[in-house]
């Protein structure tokens, strides 16, 4: 069982509102949970540990800028979207999925958090039209060619950030022959070297510039 205390274990300069925020997900996706299955039974206990430390990866290796957009492709139950957009709520997430039921669990997480800087929205990324993003994050949704794919016409070019605009995603496994059938060269950075904890021996942080 892994309390929040495994995110403050390596982030500590939480407002009073993110804590409270951070603190309302466990009982948000416990109960939502129970009507539409987003997150395995199995994982819901270590809620904090497998889903928002590892979307916190991401801000672990970027501190976003206030006014960024981010796209969050492929959000499934909300991750990695939903805890950054916790960390960072002075920069817009839009959560996109194909599947419609889970983005009401989303919806609702994001809601009930009192998140105002989430929009969600049914679809393809690769339908997406007329906008355009700073960065794209994923989580496991795809391999790497498709999402290079996908997120490359919703990105700005260039950026003043620490990482230049382009796709940062979350992958676990022996991922070399995906990263050669998809033409990039990625910075790819070892979860465990940020976070030491256990389950995070196979997890990797990828980042392709635009």
């Amino acid at each position: 069982m892994f309390t929040m205390e495994v995110v403050l274990k390596y982030f500590t300069e939480f407002t009073e509102k993110q804590l409270e925020q951070l603190t309302a997900l466990k009982e948000l996706y416990t109960e939502w949970n129970e009507k539409i299955n987003v997150i395995s039974r199995k994982d819901i206990d270590s809620l904090y540990l497998k889903h928002v430390l590892h979307s916190l990866t991401i801000a672990a290796v970027i501190d976003f800028r206030p006014g960024s957009q981010i796209i969050d492709i492929g959000t499934g139950g909300g991750f990695p979207g939903i805890p950054l957009a916790i960390f960072f709520p002075e920069v817009q997430f839009h959560l996109v999925d194909s599947i419609a039921k889970k983005l009401k669990v989303v919806q609702a997480v994001a809601e009930g958090a009192g998140l105002t800087n989430v929009t969600v929205q049914h679809t393809r990324a690769e339908e997406i039209k007329g906008r355009k993003f700073d960065f794209a994050v994923s989580r496991a949704v795809a391999p790497l060619k498709d999402l290079l794919q996908w997120s490359n016409p919703l990105l700005k070019k260039g950026g003043t950030q620490e990482l230049a605009n382009g796709l940062i995603c979350l992958k676990g496994g022996d991922l070399a022959q995906e990263i050669s059938e998809s033409n990039a060269r990625p910075r790819m950075i070892p979860v465990r070297d940020i976070f030491p904890e256990e389950g995070f021996e196979d997890k990797y942080l990828l980042h392709v510039a635009r």
